[in-house]
């Protein structure tokens, strides 16, 4: 029966929306009540006089917050109702069920006085149109906002104070349990311990999460989990698994609150967006309150590790981790024109490359440079800083390798300890049961021969992982010796390619912490290299040039080669005395006879006494295969300098000499036709 004189029958002939919300899946489980008096409200509708087909329930919404509109989309359903004209009444238990902020509810309240709609809670019904009934609303609205504010600081307040003490239950790591006194204590799983130990040490030998899983899953070895239900699981391990062990500061003994920020919402980004802050960033940190698996100075060492590791060369400027490229300076390597990194380019040759300028405002390369010169120069640098020591390297890495080999074993032994444990364990809850329960008894038995069928599996990995191994005594002599005095013999070991490019680039980084790179000159390249721990070095290096003209002495050179040829000096002693003044050929680091002669003819100069004969006999000189083979001596001169064709020079006549057979020439035709890659004599 209406009892409202608010009420016409122009908003009986419409529609009555009861909306229906709580503000979260919990809330829909345990505010059974709330939803009760909710659906109530159709009742009310009844007694208010609208018809039983006129009454439109809507919960669609239930479950979301109003504090974020664009998540409610049955409260823009209607909204849009309204706006149409077809309701004429909207019921809901309180204001903090239809909206939390006003930029909901007054647009609401604009739309329902124009279209005539009432609102109607609790209280009473009230008419939108009306200014004292709007004003009444307005006020409900905002208080309805405010009171979401105060209930969030309250409850933010308590949590921080809490946190504050260290006393803030959180969700702890596999590895840390709680007692009944809510004390924090290492799981007493001995095998769970050691495990998650296990992981932070071959990191810290390894230096990348890539490679503890490698080894992980070398031994066929397990990292603990959690389910669903928050119980204990042994799963394959991952790299996310290792990652998330590795960052949580749990493990170092510290409490810690606040290690996300939530990104504010916009329109196009309605959803909250978490990101992880540094550690200087974090709101609360309170070391020593866990028992630790690893000091806090270890944490933060592994946390650089991860930095540098996460290759974001453009964003971040990490170092990445040593791959295995030729070029010993990636990742390490700055431009010292503009201060960005360097990047390195191997199609052609080589090459270490400042595009960054290039990449983000379109114009051209900053510097190029061949990366052959430098990195010899750097790990000549190296060599100095590094030639005082005397290091027993061999006995070392025995030792470790042999920790390693105990520490999987150990691992091993416990898990299948733990294996045979639950097979056990399953064998007994299979003969307790009664046999005539066959229901029972053939569900217990197939868990029983999963467990032995586990059990198997690991015993035979762990027996294949024993038989596979290799005892670092198998080592060979040469490397045994070398590893002795690593400070004298490093160089030796570097040149003799006993050391893959990944091992050279990780020896370096123990050293230097960047290297920046300048063009001094033409030829020449001023190289800083910065050490850790802050100390700097400078030299100078030279670069490759094209031609003769490219060097910043070549003025110099043919003064010199002028003046001495003219005097009858021989071009290998003119290129002799070239060298120890500190000049070079544009593609070598000394200054070569062959350049000297070109100078020379090219002033005119002739010299009838050749150093060495032209015709050997059983053999083709550079200038005869290539009238052979009607291609310049240039360009087979450059293909030998980039590595395509490798040969070795005479001893005794200074020259490349090829075997005069038809082969060679087959082979080098092979070579310009593009079927073959590479020549090696």
């Amino acid at each position: 029966m209406n009892t409202s004189e608010k009420i016409t029958t122009r908003h009986l002939s419409r529609k009555a929306l009861i909306y229906v919300r709580q503000s979260s899946p919990n809330q829909i489980l345990t505010h059974q009540e709330s939803s009760r008096l909710q659906y109530a409200l159709r009742q009310r509708a009844l007694n208010l006089g609208w018809r039983t087909d006129d009454i439109e329930v809507l919960d669609g919404d239930s479950g979301q917050t109003a504090a974020i509109p664009q998540v409610r989309d049955t409260f823009k359903e209607l909204a849009a109702k309204v706006a149409l004209g077809q309701v004429g009444i909207i019921f809901s238990t309180e204001v903090t069920r239809l909206s939390r902020n006003c930029s909901d509810w007054y647009p609401l309240l604009d739309v329902c006085g124009y279209q005539g709609c009432l609102i109607a809670d609790s209280d009473g019904i009230y008419d939108p149109g009306t200014i004292n009934d709007r004003l009444l609303l307005g006020l409900k609205g905002t208080l309805s906002e405010m009171e979401l504010h105060l209930i969030r600081t309250r409850m933010r307040t308590a949590l921080l104070n809490k946190a504050e003490r260290g006393e803030l239950a959180l969700q702890l790591p596999i590895g840390l349990v709680r007692d009944q006194l809510g004390r924090v204590e290492k799981n007493p799983n001995r095998e769970v311990q050691q495990r998650i130990e296990l992981v932070f040490e071959i990191f810290l030998e390894r230096r990348t999460a890539s490679k503890v899983l490698k080894y992980l899953n070398q031994q066929t070895l397990l990292l603990p989990r959690r389910d669903r239900f928050g119980d204990l699981i042994w799963l394959p391990p991952s790299i996310n698994a290792i990652i998330t062990i590795l960052k949580n500061p749990a493990y170092a003994g510290a409490f810690v609150y606040g290690r996300t920020a939530t990104a504010p919402r916009t329109p196009s980004a309605p959803r909250q967006t978490v990101k992880r802050l540094p550690i200087e960033e974090w709101k609360i940190r309170l070391n020593d309150k866990y028992p630790p698996y690893i000091s806090w100075e270890n944490f933060e060492k592994i946390q650089a590790m991860l930095r540098d590791n996460h290759a974001e060369y453009e964003r971040k400027k990490t170092r990445g981790v040593p791959r295995a490229g030729q070029s010993l300076l990636q990742g390490i390597l700055y431009c010292g024109a503009c201060g960005h990194k360097m990047l390195v380019d191997y199609r052609h040759s080589i090459q270490y490359i400042c595009a960054y300028i290039q990449l983000k405002q379109g114009g051209s390369r900053c510097q190029i440079m061949a990366a052959n010169s430098i990195d010899q120069a750097v790990v000549e640098a190296f060599f100095q800083a590094i030639s005082p020591v005397e290091v027993e390297l061999y006995s070392a890495a025995l030792a470790r390798c042999q920790q390693d080999d105990e520490r999987a074993r150990l691992a091993r032994e416990q898990q299948l300890q733990r294996l045979r444990y639950e097979a056990e364990i399953a064998r007994r809850q299979f003969n307790r049961v009664d046999p005539d329960h066959r229901l029972v008894a053939s569900e217990l038995e197939a868990r029983w021969e999963a467990a032995l069928r586990e059990l198997k599996q690991a015993e035979t990995l762990a027996e294949q992982a024993s038989q596979e191994h290799v005892s670092p005594s198998a080592l060979s002599p040469e490397l045994r010796a070398a590893f002795t005095s690593i400070g004298q013999t490093l160089p030796l070991i570097w040149e003799q390619d006993l050391l893959s490019f990944e091992q050279k680039k990780m020896l370096l980084r123990c050293l230097i912490e960047k290297v920046v790179l300048h063009r001094s000159a033409s030829d020449r390249a001023q190289i800083r290299i910065v050490w850790i721990g802050g100390e700097t070095t400078t030299l100078e290096a030279p670069i490759f040039v094209n031609n003769f003209a490219a060097l910043s002495t070549a003025d110099e050179m043919e003064r010199l080669i002028v003046k001495l040829a003219t005097d009858g000096v021989s071009d290998e002693e003119i290129a002799k005395q070239l060298t120890e003044q500190g000049h070079r050929s544009p593609r070598q680091r000394i200054v070569l006879p062959s350049t000297v002669k070109t100078i020379r003819l090219k002033n005119g100069i002739v010299q009838r006494k050749q150093s060495h004969p032209r015709e050997i006999e059983g053999c083709l000189t550079v200038p005869q295969l290539a009238e052979a083979l009607k291609v310049s001596a240039q360009y087979i001169y450059d293909r030998i300098h980039n590595g395509t064709i490798e040969i070795a020079k005479d001893t005794a006549t200074g020259l490349y000499l090829f075997p005069n057979q038809p082969t060679t020439i087959k082979q080098f035709k092979q070579l310009i036709a593009g079927r073959l890659q590479n020549l090696r004599f």
